[in-house]
This record gives structure tokens, C-alpha cells and sequence, in this order.
């Protein structure tokens, strides 16, 4: 690999993380935290470096991510949004997505996703590890975020 690209390191633990968690669908969102703390601790990153926040729903995981970011070297956000009868999925999913992608662009310190948007609660489950060979998102966005700190300091030391 050539010198001069610069890469995030996911050993890398002298940090801050937040972690914003929607309520909505506890059963599911749960069980992402659950995936991101473990694979925290187990890069040695102790509950003194971790603060958490719970909101009502995934619609206001920005806002939390938000708050979280002033106390925090990075965020992860967690929430499960499930595809019902209306377009209410749609449009939470979008507001989601853009507010999460705005916190990225304007901001100097990473917002990972790790909201799930599934068709049904099957998939969900899947994706938090309770069914299914799909592993634990929560875990995946953990890994993400340690990566993401990482290679902003590097950018910093530029």
C-alpha cells in the first residue's frame, strides 16, 4: 500500500464515544447497543469513554447525535425503523438519513449510521443478531466509528 494514504486504525482507543439510541422499537435497538458496547470494550475502550443518550425515535437521532458531538470525539446512532402500511417509513428514513449525512458534512467529528430500515421486524432481527448469520450492525457501527476517529486525527496532525 502506498505511504500516503491515510487509514484509520480500529485499535486505537484514547478517546470519547457517544452513542444516540432511539427508544422506538427498544426490542431491536436494544440489542444494537448491546453489539456496539460490547465490541467497544472489547477494543478496550472503558464505560468512563462512553456516553449514551436515549431518544424517543429515530427522527430525532440526529438532534441527539448533535448534542452528543460537543461532548464527544464521535457518534453512533442507533435505531430500527420498520416498514409499515404508510409512508410514514419513507419519510422518517429520509429525515434520518439527511440529518445524519448534514452532521457529516458540516461537522469536523464523525456520525456513523447504524439505524436499520427494514421491510419487517424478520429483517431487523437479522440485522441485531438475533436470527440469522447477518452478524450485529450495532457491532459493525462501533467498528466504523473507532476507524472514523482515527483517521480524523490523522487528518488533524496534516
Amino acid at each position: 500500500m502506498a505511504e500516503n494514504i491515510l487509514q484509520g486504525d480500529t485499535d486505537d482507543n484514547e478517546f470519547t464515544i457517544g452513542i444516540a439510541i432511539a427508544k422506538w422499537n427498544s426490542f431491536i435497538t436494544d440489542e444494537l447497543l448491546d453489539g456496539a458496547l460490547n465490541t467497544l470494550k472489547s477494543k478496550g475502550i472503558s464505560d468512563e469513554q462512553i456516553l449514551m443518550a436515549r431518544c424517543p425515535g429515530a427522527y430525532e437521532l440526529p438532534f441527539t447525535a448533535r448534542k452528543l458531538l460537543d461532548h464527544t470525539d464521535g457518534v453512533i446512532t442507533l435505531g430500527a425503523v420498520i416498514r409499515g402500511d404508510t409512508p410514514h417509513f419513507d419519510y422518517v428514513c429520509d429525515a434520518v438519513n439527511r440529518g445524519v449525512t448534514d452532521l457529516n458534512l458540516e461537522g469536523n467529528k464523525p456520525v456513523v449510521f447504524g439505524v436499520l430500515t427494514t421491510d419487517n421486524v424478520a429483517q431487523a432481527q437479522e440485522r441485531a443478531g438475533l436470527k440469522g448469520d447477518k452478524g450485529n450492525k450495532g457491532a459493525e457501527a462501533a467498528l466504523a466509528l473507532i476507524e472514523m476517529i482515527s483517521l480524523t486525527k490523522k487528518f488533524e496532525k496534516l
